[in-house]
């Protein structure tokens, strides 16, 4: 059997919708197990997490239904939705591959200053104490402040990682934006009943 023209598009919409629904569900999941264990206890951190699988779940439900349903205004809303993520998040993706050490560890400790809550996740998490200096009379919530072990500095064991998962989510990022272009091509094929 082969799969052509508005049928195949059809069920290729629904198939990547469902697929976008299942990833939406699995990022709700994943922050609601992460406060639930205690391995984040920052609410803005988890708040964006489910904030941004409720977004994902409700464009793919529009996605979904203006398929299943032939609406063509819920599928011209969808591509202009898609197409508005799409330039998010290719500019994001570039944003994290083009950051050298210098604007990530400058970026690093904005971060470290402005987040009390995941500053003490991350010294108790990672064994260490301070960014780039230490003082006893700070807070500390690693092991090491109740041995007789030194306690080593945040900023390289952060900045070690960070390059890594800046690359990392860069080239997936970059990845999935040129997947969604064939997508929006396959919208307009559905948007104009597959003719």
């Amino acid at each position: 059997m082969v799969c052509g023209g508005f049928a195949c598009s059809k069920n290729c919409l629904c198939a990547l919708n469902l697929l976008y629904t299942l990833v939406s569900l699995l990022l709700i999941g994943i922050a609601a197990w992460g406060i639930g264990f205690g391995l984040i206890s920052s609410l803005r951190v988890v708040g964006v997490v489910i904030a941004v699988g409720i977004f994902l779940f409700l464009i793919a439900l529009v996605g979904l239904i203006g398929a299943v349903k032939h609406h063509q205004v819920l599928l011209f809303f969808y591509m202009i939705i898609l197409l508005l993520v799409f330039v998010v998040q290719f500019s994001v993706s570039c944003a994290c591959l083009a950051l050298n050490e210098e604007q990530q560890g400058q970026l690093l400790e904005v971060g470290w200053n402005n987040t009390a809550s995941a500053r003490n996740d991350i010294q108790r998490n990672l064994n260490c104490c301070g960014f780039r200096t230490y003082n006893p009379n700070d807070t500390c919530l690693a092991s090491c402040v109740k041995s007789s072990h030194p306690c080593s500095l945040c900023a390289p064991i952060i900045g070690k990682y960070a390059g890594e998962v800046l690359r990392f989510v860069g080239g997936i990022g970059l990845f999935f934006s040129f997947t969604e272009t064939p997508y929006e091509l396959l919208l307009g094929d559905i948007d104009h009943g597959g003719q």
